[in-house]
């Protein structure tokens, strides 16, 4: 079984470096591309708002497709669509035809979902001693894709033009490929399936406890404090992180900041977000969840001064910001994904994963639209201001939750 887990492991990360890479390099280049198509900024933020609408949807819809043919089926559905979604962002982003655009960057987030669902693949297997680190290792898989990806926004617009197209649907091409890449390797090498193997080994067969409704799973995890606290913990990480993330590039291109450096602050943010993972999980696994999640917490408000300070002009400043966002963010996830992981039965262990996605992107898709209005009415560091409400929020919450715990 060690030797199993070992090589889901590796391809998981795999997987991960490809999806990384055809996901981040849009980040940026979905937001510039709504504002050049709709001629506004405060539309900007729909970009990252439908991908991550995208990514809410296909939740739930991966989970249930995982109990009915395992891990294998639920990660390449997700990123199938999402190389469809690529294809209509192409299309639409060429015609300029908005709707298309966002249909497509909505679709590329499912991509992110089946990502997301992959650092939970990572511990069916696993011991709980090493739980947090496994699982970090997986997210850590997203490192080179992830910065990669931002970076190759220059080359990438560079092919775009020698085919044709706009600059800015660059991305989306190496994001079709490299998706094309993620379904073949994880078809090909994800043998044993973690999942069915897991349900092998817990005896029960053919049997699979069915995924619940969104709404069912939340009224029990509602009745179970760590759950509810690590579930708050990833989806208030990641509406700061994608709210402050997705409008960093308008802000930034008050400054008429070329694309090059766009990038690189957005590549050293998804830095911060992955490059550490292996050490956030082993400080999980020997500090104890909800510790991590409070340094977490520490982390996102400083970020969040940092960024808001920040003039457009100042790269530098702003890579810090972004970095320690991305760092914040890690810290919520990894230690809040174990918490939830450990604090359910494993019978309602697959619907509180796909409850606890829905949750986090749905909060990350409000984030992200509601971004575009402030920094269109009050400007950049009013969103960091608000940004960091709920975070303060959460650091009360788990003040009490270690009292209870």
């Amino acid at each position: 079984m060690a030797r199993i887990q070992s090589k889901v492991v590796k391809v998981l990360a795999l997987g991960q470096i490809l999806n990384g890479i055809g996901v981040a390099g849009t980040v940026a280049a979905g937001s510039l591309l709504v504002s050049s198509i709709s001629k506004s900024e405060t539309l900007a933020g729909l970009a990252q708002t439908s991908a991550v609408l995208g990514a809410a949807a296909m939740a739930l819809p991966l989970s249930r497709l995982t109990q009915r043919g395992g891990r294998r089926l639920g990660l390449s559905m997700g990123y199938s669509v999402g190389l469809i979604g690529a294809l209509f962002a192409i299309i639409g982003g060429t015609q300029r035809i908005l709707f298309l655009m966002l249909l497509g960057t909505f679709m590329v987030g499912a991509a992110s979902a089946a990502g997301y669902q992959a650092r939970f693949a990572a511990v069916d297997l696993a011991t709980n001693e090493l739980r947090s680190r496994q699982l970090a290792f997986v997210v850590w898989g997203s490192t080179f894709g992830a910065v990669a990806g931002p970076n190759l926004m220059q080359p990438s617009g560079n092919l775009a033009q020698t085919l044709g197209l706009p600059r800015l649907v660059g991305p989306y091409i190496i994001a079709a490929i490299s998706l094309a890449l993620a379904i073949i390797v994880i078809q090909l090498f994800l043998r044993p399936d973690p999942y069915l193997t897991a349900v092998d080994a817990r005896g029960t067969g053919s049997v699979h406890h069915p995924v619940l409704p969104a709404r069912e799973a939340l009224r029990l995890i509602r009745q179970n404090p760590l759950a509810l606290f690590a579930i708050a913990s990833i989806a208030i990480g990641h509406v700061v992180m994608v709210s402050i993330m997705s409008m960093t590039p308008i802000h930034m291109a008050h400054a008429e900041m070329t694309l090059t450096i766009i990038g690189l602050v957005i590549s050293i943010h998804i830095a911060g977000m992955y490059a550490l993972s292996p050490v956030v999980g082993y400080l999980s696994d020997k500090l104890g969840r909800i510790k991590v999640i409070q340094v977490g917490i520490s982390i996102l408000l400083l970020s969040a001064l940092i960024a808001g300070t920040s003039s457009p002009h100042d790269a530098r400043r702003l890579g810090v910001g972004l970095f320690l966002l991305g760092l914040g963010w890690s810290c919520t996830l990894i230690a809040g994904s174990a918490l939830l992981s450990e604090s359910v039965g494993s019978e309602l262990r697959p619907s509180s994963q796909g409850a606890s996605d829905l949750v986090m992107n749905l909060m990350g898709a409000g984030g992200g639209a509601l971004a575009g209005i402030v920094i269109g009415v009050l400007g950049y560091g009013w969103l960091c201001v608000f940004a960091s409400v709920p975070v303060f929020s959460l650091a009360i919450w788990s003040t009490r939750i270690r009292r209870v715990s």
